[in-house]
């Protein structure tokens, strides 16, 4: 008999591909932030691009909180009990880390 281990759907299965472009995309920002740095480039132009690097991770940050909320959370509500509880709490720190950042 084999065992197999079923992967587990995230809510942002159905666009990973986009986020994972979307995180290459601001590794080449990083990389570019390192060399405008070892190139001693100006620093206001280093921070705008710092600036954009971090905007850029907000959004990404953001759609995935957004799928959590509508495939995790919303299926632990609609099971209900306390794993609806924990879902929602946890939610609720995401947030929390989000907007203090």
């Amino acid at each position: 008999m084999t065992n197999s281990v079923e992967p587990v759907a995230r809510g942002y299965s159905g666009t990973k591909e986009a986020h994972l472009k979307r995180l290459r995309r601001i590794e080449g920002q990083v990389r570019g932030l390192q060399r405008m740095v070892e190139a001693d480039t100006y620093c206001i132009d280093v921070l705008t691009q710092v600036s954009a690097a971090t905007k850029a991770l907000e959004a990404v940050a953001l759609s995935l909180l957004e799928e959590h909320l509508g495939h995790c959370v919303a299926g632990a509500i609609q099971a209900g009990g306390q794993d609806a509880e924990d879902k929602v709490k946890e939610a609720s720190a995401a947030i929390a880390r989000l907007v203090r950042s």
